[in-house]
């Protein structure tokens, strides 16, 4: 395997583990407890979405940073 392919998969788990936990505490902390199917849908894409942006920018944070993009 290429060496680009390896720090991609790195940056891509590191990536992932930054937005597990960015969704867990938006979830815990910021959203209240839902009360409706709706409340519990919207919740989970708030959080989804500033995960997905944390993990993708993380991601390509350290893709950048490790010299091969």
């Amino acid at each position: 395997m290429s060496k680009r392919a390896v720090e991609a998969i790195k940056a891509g788990i590191v990536g992932g583990g930054v937005g597990l936990i960015m969704s867990f505490l938006v979830n815990y902390f910021v959203l209240p407890q839902p009360d409706t199917l709706f409340a519990i849908a919207a919740g989970n894409g708030i959080s989804g979405g500033i995960s997905g942006f944390m993990g993708g920018f993380m991601g390509l944070f350290m893709y950048l940073r490790s010299g091969s993009g």
